[in-house]
């Protein structure tokens, strides 16, 4: 899910997610084979973004050698090779929309990383964590704001890390409630399911504490935030 636009409940607060189905399909229509193009296509050219740059910054601060990486909703899997070429061992994808598809293979062929990439499709950890083997690091980067119930999503993303955790959201101000309303607006008026959520920062920081996982860094900018934790217990 790469790529969260982030659009917002009209009351994050008072969200139930009991009322959420996980449908791949609410995904694949935004994060679609378009969406997927635009992104590879400008990684080739300029590499990591400097949100992702910081994702990986931080975990290779953290040790990536011979590490294994979990990233849940990975996208074409640009942050996952450069973990690899840092130091890292393996790592695998969790992806609801299918239509990164082709674009991470030819990523992939392009890093010399085939073998040590492995690509999932249609798991939902939070719904199936007992699928999902753990992993030494596990990344989020703008999918918790993607998802209705961030507590069980981080709450298993960070009970599968056996090292550090590291996730992005969308700044929680008036500015980003804005701009996120109004993008909710359009999906609603176009007829598309998706919707996107701006969950508490505190709240999920608890979730990561409650799993063992003490806060590590923090970085905000003007449209993400990064925050990421390493395990303790």
């Amino acid at each position: 899910m790469s790529g969260c636009c982030g659009p917002a409940p009209e009351n994050p607060d008072r969200h139930n997610p009991a009322r959420d189905v996980i449908d791949p399909e609410r995904y694949r229509s935004i994060f679609n084979a378009s969406f997927s193009r635009s992104i590879t296509r400008r990684y080739e050219k300029k590499g990591l973004r400097p949100v992702e740059q910081r994702i990986v910054d931080f975990l290779a601060g953290a040790g990536l050698e011979g590490a294994s990486v979990l990233e849940i909703g990975g996208g074409a899997g640009e942050i996952q090779l450069e973990l690899l070429a840092r130091g890292a061992a393996r790592s695998e994808n969790l992806e609801l929309s299918d239509s990164y598809e082709a674009d991470a293979a030819r990523l992939i062929r392009r890093a010399g990383m085939a073998g040590r990439v492995s690509r999932r499709l249609g798991v939902d950890l939070a719904g199936t964590p007992d699928a999902v083997e753990p992993a030494d690091v596990v990344v989020l980067h703008r999918v918790v704001c993607c998802y209705p119930d961030y507590a069980a999503l981080l709450g298993a993303a960070a009970g599968h890390a056996r090292r550090a955790i590291v996730f992005s959201y969308p700044p929680r101000n008036l500015a980003s409630r804005a701009f996120v309303g109004a993008g909710n607006l359009m999906m609603r008026v176009g007829g598309r399911s998706f919707r996107g959520y701006m969950h508490d920062p505190a709240a999920m920081i608890d979730v990561v504490r409650s799993r063992g996982l003490e806060p590590a860094y923090e970085w905000n900018g003007w449209a993400w935030r990064i925050s990421g934790a390493v395990r303790t217990a």
